[in-house]
Order: C-alpha cells, then sequence, then structure tokens
C-alpha cells in the first residue's frame, strides 16, 4: 500500500478526508500538526501550510480546519491499534513509531511517578513526522569513508534539519548491502529514536540492508555493548551521540574491532570541540573521517569531509 494511502487511513473521519484532499505532492510533505482546536497545519517543502476542510493548502491560519480534542483521542487510538496500554513505554519519551517507519510526536499532561515520567494523559498535541527513504544519497560519499574494503570509523557532523538521519540511514543500507567498493558487512543499529529502522512491532519500515541488526527504543551507550556481546557486528551505528555514555561504548566498540557510524549536532568542527565529551572523542582520534552536513533545501548535503586530523579536506 503507498504510504500516503496508508498515512490516511491511520488517521480518523474528518482529519483523513482534509488530509485525502491535499493539493500538495506526498513526496516533499514533511509534517502533519494536529493541535485541540487549532487549525490543522503542515510542513512542505520546508515551508509551513494550514489545510482548508476541502483539502487546499492557505497560508492564513483563520481559513484552516480546526481540529477537534475528540479527533486527537481518536487519532492516538488508531494509530497505537485501540492499545495505548501497549505503548506506555514509548510514550513515556513522547512519541509513538507506525507503521510505515513514520514517527508521531506526543504532548499533554505529564504524569510524574518517584521524580519520573510515567506516563502522558490527556495527549492534545500531535507531530507527525513523516518518514521519506531517500536511497542513493550516501552513494557519492561512501567511497571517501572507506579504505580498502574497511569502513573508516565516521562521524557526520549536521545542524538540525540537514539530513544527517537520512544519510546515516542510506549509508548503514549500502554497507550492510555491499558496494563496488566494500563487500557487504554485518551493522547493529543501536535505533534509540525508532528513527533510522522505523521498527513496527519489531520490524524494520525503512531499509537498513540485508545484513543490519537493529535494537529498537534503546539507549545508545547500553545498546552498543548489547550488541558487541550478542550480535558480532563489524559494524556499530547510532543516531546524534552526545552523552559521556555514548564516548565509553564508542571507545570500547573501537577498542573492539567494531567500525563505528555515527552522527552528531553541530554546525561546524568548533562546535564539537567546544563540547567537552565530544572533544574527547577527537583528542583521542578515534573516528578517521568527519563528515559536514550544510543546510540546504535538499537533504544531505556535504559541505566537507576531513581525516582524522582535520588537516586534509577529502
Amino acid at each position: 500500500m503507498e504510504n500516503r494511502q496508508m498515512l490516511v487511513q491511520m488517521l480518523p473521519g474528518q482529519v483523513s478526508n482534509v488530509l485525502g484532499r491535499l493539493n500538495l505532492s506526498y513526496e516533499k510533505l514533511q509534517e502533519i500538526r494536529m493541535r485541540a482546536d487549532k487549525p490543522l497545519a503542515v510542513r512542505w517543502d520546508g515551508r509551513e501550510f494550514f489545510v482548508k476542510a476541502g483539502g487546499e493548502a492557505t497560508i492564513y491560519e483563520e481559513q484552516g480546519y480546526p481540529v477537534s480534542k475528540e479527533e486527537i483521542c481518536q487519532t492516538m487510538e488508531q494509530i497505537s491499534g485501540y492499545s495505548l496500554y501497549a505503548h506506555e513505554e514509548e510514550m513515556k519519551q513522547g512519541f509513538l513509531t507506525i507503521q510505515g517507519g513514520h514517527r508521531v510526536g506526543i504532548a499533554g499532561k505529564v504524569l510524574m511517578e518517584h521524580g519520573r515520567i510515567k506516563n502522558i494523559r490527556h495527549i492534545t498535541f500531535l507531530h507527525i513526522r513523516l518518514c521519506h527513504e531517500k536511497k542513493g544519497c550516501g552513494e557519492k560519499i561512501l567511497p571517501l569513508l572507506t579504505e580498502g574494503e574497511n569502513l573508516c570509523n565516521t562521524l557526520l557532523i549536521s545542524p538540525p534539519g540537514a539530513g544527517k538521519t537520512t544519510m546515516l540511514r542510506d549509508l548503514i543500507r549500502l554497507i550492510s548491502d555491499g558496494t563496488q567498493e566494500i563487500p557487504g558487512k554485518n551493522v547493529g543499529v543501536v535505533d534509540e529514536r525508532s528513527e533510522l529502522a522505523g521498527c513496527y512491532y519489531g520490524v524494520p519500515q525503512n531499509d537498513l540492508g540485508v545484513r543490519t541488526d537493529v535494537l529498537d527504543g534503546c539507549p545508545k551507550a547500553e545498546g552498543m555493548m548489547m550488541l558487541i556481546r550478542s550480535m558480532a557486528p563489524e559494524v556499530v551505528a547510532a543516531d546524534e551521540i552526545g552523552t559521556a555514555e555514548d564516548v565509553r561504548a564508542i571507545e570500547t566498540a573501537a577498542c573492539c574491532g567494531c567500525r563505528i557510524l555515527a552522527t552528531v549536532h553541530g554546525h561546524s568542527p568548533d562546535d564539537i570541540r567546544k563540547n567537552p565529551v565530544l572533544n574527547e572523542l577527537l583528542e583521542k582520534k578515534i573516528f578517521d573521517r568527519y563528515v559536514i552536513l550544510k543546510k540546504d533545501d535538499r537533504a544531505g548535503q556535504i559541505q566537507a569531509v576531513y581525516d582524522r586530523d582535520w588537516s586534509q579536506s577529502l
């Protein structure tokens, strides 16, 4: 089933009808926002629009179709398979992953227990981030990230919205399936926020290759160690590293002979150096390649590729 049709069918009555008539191409549709008693909004090709009852996009919020609290409740029921309880652990993190690999961010009344988030109730805000695979976006860059038949330890540095997750996902697929540059390798993916594989009931909705194993919803540091102990990966991949625990796990994985493929938020090398946790990785020269992505209308555009000493742009 086409992703657009699948998504529309997972939304309730009138919201489904409105989005089903949306006069914007699905391929460039990035987000859908539903807020109680507020107009239905979408982000398309980097621009925000409100959606009229007839499906027409408009910049005037007063013309947008008003989403009711009941429609948000119905949406939550449908996307959870009428079993919100079964998704309680995932909801604690503020999102659900639905069929097709789409991610639904949720906000509302947070319930606390012993100083920790127990659950989210009275959900009145939904943010649906649509998953669009861009197969092939990593093909040009991969030859610069290999030496012989081996992947170099690689860190992708990217500002928000520049396509680092999209690029990482495609590199995982290429490395797993194999290319002219390197034979296929066993890849272990720690998908803490369910954005890389987009697992739905444990099954990846995105193509990460034939030799890829996924730990879904698992903290990165713990997941990397679990994969090394249980799945014998040749490559370990993780999105958005940043904690001291992540750094320790990466060091351990590298010492175990695994190649590392990871991403981090940043606009430049200076952003990484200013972070005392991440700067430790730079000083120890754990990574052999640093790829800087630039903010562009097209996701995954390369600004520069550096070697481990930052002395040469490849």
